[in-house]
C-alpha cells in the first residue's frame, strides 16, 4: 500500500487548502481529491445527511484504492468521524478539528479562543469541545459564518462585498477581545486577507491544514506507509462541475488545476 494515494474529501473546493499543505510537508505522495461539488454546502444540513455524504464520499475514494483518509471537512469531521471509522476500519482518518485545537492552543495557550465555522460545525461545539479535551478553562466563543463558503467557491476572496459581509459576522466576534481566531472551515483561508485585515494585527489566524498535514506524516511513519515516489501523480473527483472546479480551484490549491486530471463522479 506504500504506494497507494492519500484520499482527501471536502463538500467542494476548500480542503484544497489541505491538499496544498499536504503536498508541501509530503512532496513524494500521491494525492486524489474528492469535492462534493454537487451537494455543496455541508455546514447548512443536518448531521444525519452529513454523515450519509461523508461515508458516501470515502467510499468513493476507497474503491479507488487509498492507504489514508483524510476528512478535509470540518463539519464532517465534527459529526462524521465514528461512522467513517466504523465503516472503513482500519483504514486510518485524520480529520481536521483536533489539528486545529492543537494549533489554536499553540498560538495561545491562555486564550481567548474565538472560532468561526460553518453552522453544522458551530452546532455540533466540535471546536469548544476539542480545545476543552486538551485545555479545560480556556475561553471559546463561536460564530457561524454561512456565506463565506459560496463567496469562496465563486472566487470573491476580497474586495466591498466579501469585506461587509466579513464585518457583519466578525465584529461582535471580536468585541470579546480574542488573541487567536480559528478558521474553522477549509474554505475560509481563502478569505484569509479580509479576516485578516478586520481581526487587526492583535489576532492569529490559525487554519488546521499545516497541522493536519503534520498528523498525516506522523501516523504514515507510525504506519511504515511512506513512499519513496519521486514524480507522484494528483487526481480530482468532483460530484459536478468539473472545468469550473478546475478554474477556481487553483485558488485553494495555489497552483493550476489540469482539467484533464479532474474526473466527474456519482455518489449516489
Amino acid at each position: 500500500m506504500n504506494d497507494a494515494a492519500i484520499g482527501i474529501f471536502d463538500s467542494g473546493m476548500g480542503g484544497l487548502t489541505v491538499m496544498r499543505a499536504l503536498m508541501a510537508r509530503l512532496p513524494n505522495e500521491r494525492f486524489l481529491y474528492l469535492g462534493d461539488t454537487a451537494r455543496l454546502p455541508y455546514g447548512t444540513k443536518s448531521a444525519d445527511t452529513v454523515t450519509r455524504y461523508a461515508v458516501q464520499a470515502a467510499a468513493a475514494l476507497v474503491r479507488r484504492r487509498i492507504k489514508l483518509l483524510v476528512v478535509a471537512c470540518n463539519t464532517a469531521s465534527g459529526v462524521a468521524l465514528p461512522a467513517l471509522h466504523e465503516a472503513f476500519a482500519p483504514l486510518a482518518v485524520i480529520d481536521v478539528i483536533v489539528p486545529g485545537a492543537q494549533a489554536a492552543l499553540a498560538a495561545s495557550p491562555s486564550g481567548p479562543i474565538a472560532v468561526i465555522a460553518t453552522e453544522g460545525t458551530v452546532t455540533a461545539g466540535a471546536y469548544p469541545r476539542a480545545i476543552h479535551a486538551l485545555a479545560p478553562g480556556i475561553a471559546v466563543s463561536q460564530q457561524a459564518c454561512p456565506l463565506f463558503v459560496p463567496l469562496a467557491e465563486e472566487g470573491l476572496v476580497d474586495g466591498e462585498i466579501v469585506e461587509l459581509v466579513a464585518h457583519r459576522y466578525l465584529d461582535g466576534l471580536l468585541a470579546a477581545k480574542p488573541t487567536c481566531l480559528v478558521l474553522g472551515c477549509t474554505h475560509y483561508p481563502a478569505l484569509k486577507t479580509v479576516i485578516g485585515r478586520i481581526a487587526g494585527d492583535g489576532v492569529t489566524l490559525v487554519d488546521s491544514a499545516a497541522t493536519a498535514a503534520m498528523a498525516v506524516e506522523q501516523r504514515l511513519r507510525d504506519d511504515e506507509l511512506g513512499t519513496q515516489a519521486t514524480a507522484p501523480s494528483h487526481r480530482f473527483l468532483v460530484t459536478d462541475a468539473p472545468d469550473r472546479f478546475a478554474r477556481v480551484g487553483q485558488i485553494f490549491l495555489g497552483r493550476p488545476i489540469d482539467p484533464a486530471t479532474v474526473e466527474l463522479v456519482d455518489l449516489q
